[in-house]
């Protein structure tokens, strides 16, 4: 595919339009959340404020949960057949500058959350082309470059949007609202805002910078390591090496807001001193050369638990009329930053949940609470035990010991690999005694 090549997305609807389903935001839980309605014969209008197809700001990688949601849409065999980066294996880095790799068997993919890398641009293109056939098919639209300016709440349901296409104010109304516009959402903030709660957290949102670069070195064209490095000057964030394929490779580095208010940290700054200066990544980077005007920073709105949450875990992402999902309702994993998982399984839960019949007045506050309560019931293991893996990392000298460890023994091998590619397993970082046999016998 010519991943320049704009996408058609028809005629724009006329003010005053009314659908079954308006879904704000055309990334993966959006473009997700639009397909799944539609395949069910849901009339949807899909929003996107940016024109497709479009860059957004992430760490590339794509992993097995993914991958069954995307099978679910029917594209899997594309997504494949698509240039990527294969990921065998893991590298882990301790603070002290050693390291371990985890091979990753190609088996392994369905069963980990670990597989691909790939540009998003790439992987969110062929989901908004995949929603934007699957809506027009059923009678739906889909509008790109589209600002949402007002979120409608009526008798304290959301009854539709407001705002402006091409310099002209349009006004659209569906019995379901789906907030899926990332960390800043109008959605999440009227729902959220209409409940008093607070949508931001900085205990809980992880700031993020970045790059994109060539020639650098121990990074493989279309199949290798992914790297995630613990370093001195940077825990307790992580520096990340992702490779995307061709020799593009994926350079970042992140850190919890309310850490880098404390350190009064500039993850750009950070980064490039990292490049430029630490003994070992001085000398990788010493030949590579950075694609100019691919520095972007962003946030991550982190799904990990709140201690006084005021209604639902990790916050309140639904009511009457609206659900959101993905970044939109704060499902980042705290642990290793990945999302896209989570985005397009809350897209499907929510999508199960609306019933076109019975909900064609509006989704009621009952539906909107079960969404909230199933959500956090499905993922909450797993991000709680990320975020318990987040402290961890703090502790320079557990890291050391750690990896310096993993590097002798199999088993830790396998169990750091299964803190970043297996949520199951992760349970066992949390018994005293598992980490007392595994690392003192």
């Amino acid at each position: 595919m010519d991943w320049d090549e704009p996408i058609d997305s028809g005629t724009v609807p006329d003010d005053g339009s009314s659908f079954d389903a308006i879904v704000v935001g055309g990334g993966p839980g959006g473009s997700a959340a639009a397909a799944f309605l539609a395949m069910k014969g849901a009339k949807v209008l899909l929003l996107e404020k940016a024109i497709y197809p479009r860059d957004k700001t992430c760490g590339d990688a794509v992993g097995g949960k993914s991958l069954k949601h995307v099978e679910e849409l029917g594209i899997k065999d594309i997504l494949e057949e698509t240039p990527h980066f294969r990921v065998d294996g893991i590298v882990f880095g301790a603070p002290n500058g050693k390291e371990v790799r985890i091979a990753l068997p190609e088996e392994e993919v369905e069963q980990r959350e670990a597989g691909y890398s790939l540009p998003r641009r790439q992987f969110d293109t062929l989901l908004f082309r995949n929603a934007n056939e699957k809506v027009l098919e059923k009678g739906g639209a889909v509008i790109q470059g589209f600002i949402v300016k007002r979120v409608h709440i009526e008798n304290d349901a959301v009854t539709g949007i407001s705002g402006v296409h091409e310099k002209m104010e349009y006004r659209f109304n569906a019995p379901l609202t789906i907030g899926a516009a990332g960390y800043t959402c109008p959605v999440a903030k009227a729902v959220t805002g209409h409940h008093d709660e607070p949508m931001v957290d900085k205990d809980h949102y992880c700031g993020a910078y970045r790059e994109y670069w060539t020639g650098v070195e121990g990074c493989n064209d279309w199949k290798g390591s992914i790297e995630i490095h613990f370093i001195d000057g940077v825990i307790p964030g992580y520096f990340w090496i992702f490779p995307v394929g061709n020799g593009v490779v994926n350079v970042g580095i992140g850190m919890v807001i309310t850490e880098m208010d404390k350190q009064k940290v500039k993850l750009r700054g950070l980064q490039e001193w990292v490049i430029k200066e630490d003994a070992k990544f001085s000398k990788r980077f010493a030949n590579a050369k950075m694609i100019k005007k691919s520095g972007k920073g962003f946030q991550l709105p982190f799904g990990s638990p709140r201690k006084k949450a005021p209604s639902f875990q990790p916050r309140r992402s639904a009511m009457a009329g609206a659900i959101c999902v993905g970044d939109a309702a704060s499902l980042v994993d705290p642990f290793t930053g990945e999302g896209i998982g989570n985005a397009l399984l809350s897209a499907k839960l929510a999508s199960d949940l609306f019933d076109l019949e019975k909900h064609r007045e509006g989704l009621p506050s009952e539906i909107a609470d079960e969404y909230q309560h199933k959500l956090w019931g499905e993922l909450s293991a797993e991000l709680t035990n990320s975020y318990k893996l987040q402290r961890l990392v703090k502790k320079k000298w557990l890291m050391n010991f750690f990896i310096g460890r993993a590097v002798k023994k199999e088993e830790l091998q396998r169990a750091l690999t299964d803190m970043i590619a297996s949520k199951e397993a992760q349970g066992q970082f949390h018994s005293k005694w598992w980490m007392i046999k595994t690392l003192l016998f």
